[in-house]
């Protein structure tokens, strides 16, 4: 089995650890959630259809010890644009994580996203609700409804420029 050769990241208490290529984190997770195992099942066969290119890849959230989440990049950037995506463990929501995890995606993505002029954006279910609002205090704008070819109709939103 190969280790990701690559750091965690760490943003106002929550910790991202990296997904490695074929679903292993580099660290003992003594406190998962039951939810973690799905999302490194999820995050290895998308890397499968997409590719793993670091830091363009899925990310375990840890507060405190516990796994509280996942968050990541639905796949390296295409064509300009690299997409984000995060989700809070039953449980766990109400709290601000998604909020933080989406703001170390975006700290993490910002100085590559200047230097390559990347645009970020994100989707959400096409209604009001914890996503909208956590991507307009972000700084996102929405732009519409679109059809997704894997979610069907969803909100787009992309990241004001950077």
């Amino acid at each position: 089995m190969s280790h990701a050769p690559f750091a965690s990241y760490c943003h106002q208490g929550v910790q991202l650890l990296p997904i490695g290529r074929d679903g292993e984190v580099t660290v003992n997770l003594l406190d998962a959630h039951e939810a973690a195992s799905g999302a490194r099942d999820a995050m290895r066969d998308l890397y499968a259809r997409r590719g793993f290119l670091p830091p363009w890849i899925g990310y375990l959230a840890v507060e405190n010890g516990a796994v509280v989440g996942t968050c990541g990049f639905a796949a390296p950037p295409v064509d300009g644009v690299v997409e984000i995506a995060y989700f809070s463990f039953p449980g766990n929501e109400g709290r601000g994580l998604a909020t933080r995890m989406a703001a170390e995606l975006l700290a993490l993505s910002q100085p590559l996203a200047q230097q390559n002029q990347y645009q970020v954006i994100a989707h959400t279910m096409p209604e009001e609700g914890p996503s909208p609002v956590i991507l307009r205090k972000l700084g996102f704008e929405w732009l519409g409804e679109i059809v997704h070819p894997e979610d069907g109709l969803v909100w787009k939103w992309r990241l004001g420029r950077v």
